[in-house]
């Protein structure tokens, strides 16, 4: 009788700590889920909270790149190495098919020549009209001659600063007339960010609003860089202290002439931004552009 007592004791005393055990690990994981859910709504409500009341403005500006076009000139230590390599290759290459032809050609002339000549040996056809190779170099030293390659500096072109096609050699970035304030300044293409839009997609705004269409391909979601400025004390205010402008970087997809007439833009190499860029500007700005 006291196995069965002991069994029917122990029952209801395990039951009680399973139950004990399943209710403790129930409201840890309720404290649990309940903490991480507040501390998340807390973390999205300041987010939203901060981006509401930040004084700091954004803008996204796009740094549009014409790589260029023709290869640049070659300095004299580039142009000895090539006429170097040049020779290597012509002492250690083999003769090519019209070297050869050439040889053949002058071989059949020399068996014409002699006197044992027999016209029957030759295996070309006898009724077919035969072209030396030597007539082949002939037509293309006269097709040469004729060809006229395009300049590579167009003085009149060079000098337009508004022109695509200009400095063909250099890789060029585009500047335009933006109003800021009261006044207008030389600055990479840039738009205010509106609710609801990327940073990326204010950039290709900025790029479009421009009155000469340009296509481009832009190289990253993620900026290039980042400027951010003041607004002077008179115009500051609690709500609007600056302005913080996100850089993307883009490439030219077309070089097509632009038809627009006077357009408040400029294609400037790198070199020549330090005479219209400001100095802090033009330091953020010089440090994401490649001059290729």
């Amino acid at each position: 009788m006291a196995a069965p007592c002991a069994g029917m004791a122990g029952r209801p005393l395990g039951q009680f700590l399973s139950c004990f055990r399943r209710t403790v690990a129930l409201k840890t994981g309720l404290r649990q889920f309940s903490g991480s859910s507040m501390c998340r709504a807390a973390s999205q409500a300041a987010t939203v909270t901060e981006r509401a009341t930040s004084p700091w403005s954004l803008m996204a500006a796009v740094c549009l790149q014409r790589l260029p076009v023709i290869s640049a000139e070659s300095s004299p230590l580039e142009q000895r190495f090539r006429h170097m390599m040049q020779q290597m290759e012509l002492e250690k290459s083999l003769l090519s098919d019209h070297e050869l032809r050439l040889l053949e050609d002058a071989e059949r002339m020399s068996r014409k020549q002699s006197d044992d000549y027999d016209s029957d040996e030759e295996d070309d056809g006898r009724d077919q009209d035969i072209v030396l190779a030597q007539d082949l170099e002939d037509s293309w030293e006269q097709k040469l001659k004729n060809f006229q390659p395009a300049p590579r500096v167009r003085a009149d072109v060079d000098k337009d600063l508004s022109s695509v096609q200009r400095c063909l050699a250099d890789s060029l970035v585009l500047l335009a007339e933006q109003q800021v304030g009261a006044g207008k300044l030389w600055l990479l293409p840039q738009a205010p960010w509106q609710e609801g839009e990327t940073l990326r997609q204010t950039a290709e705004r900025a790029l479009t609003s421009l009155p000469a269409g340009f296509n481009a391909t832009f190289l990253s979601n993620a900026p290039c860089g980042v400027y951010k400025y003041k607004l002077p004390k008179a115009a500051r205010t609690d709500s609007s202290e600056g302005t913080k402008v996100f850089f993307f970087k883009a490439v030219l997809s077309d070089i097509a002439p632009t038809t627009a007439i006077n357009a408040p833009f400029m294609w400037l190499k790198k070199s020549e931004l330090q005479h219209y860029l400001k100095p802090a500007y033009m330091m953020k700005v010089e440090r994401f552009i490649l001059d290729l």
